[in-house]
């Protein structure tokens, strides 16, 4: 039976010890590894003018779907319509979800040449745009 304290404690040591390292090793993550893990989400809300052309909005929302093939940045792409039947859509019908891995892919990709050519074709068809980027939490 004297026995059981010095193990108890023997026990009580080592779970101390490695809660300790645990604690050490969370504690000299670098703020680096933290962002790294995190998502950039890059949401883009389109309103298109009551007289666009239907081809128009078709050619448009293909070449936006066809950006993560020419724009490797692009971790990926969601897209949708609005179905939501709050009526709080002002207008706006499109929505288009990027994800990027780091704030320098974002701008890569703003000043890219097909992101160009994309808004090139929205001239004259596109009522209003509203762009929300934030970091993901989880």
């Amino acid at each position: 039976m004297k026995s059981y304290p010095k193990v108890l404690f023997v026990c009580l040591l080592v779970c101390a010890t490695l809660a300790t390292g645990c604690l050490a090793n969370y504690d000299n993550e670098s703020e680096e590894t933290i962002t790294a893990e995190k998502e950039l989400r890059h949401v883009v809300l389109f309103k298109f003018n009551q007289d666009a052309d239907p081809q128009a909005v078709k050619k448009a929302e293909d070449a936006f779907l066809g950006l993560p093939s020419k724009i490797s940045e692009i971790k990926a792409l969601e897209w949708g319509l609005n179905n939501s039947p709050e009526g709080l859509e002002k207008g706006f019908t499109h929505c288009y979800f990027l994800t990027f891995a780091s704030e320098e892919d974002r701008a890569v990709y703003l000043p890219h040449p097909d992101h160009k050519a994309f808004g090139a074709l929205l001239d004259g068809i596109l009522a209003d745009v509203l762009v929300f980027d934030y970091w993901a939490n989880r």
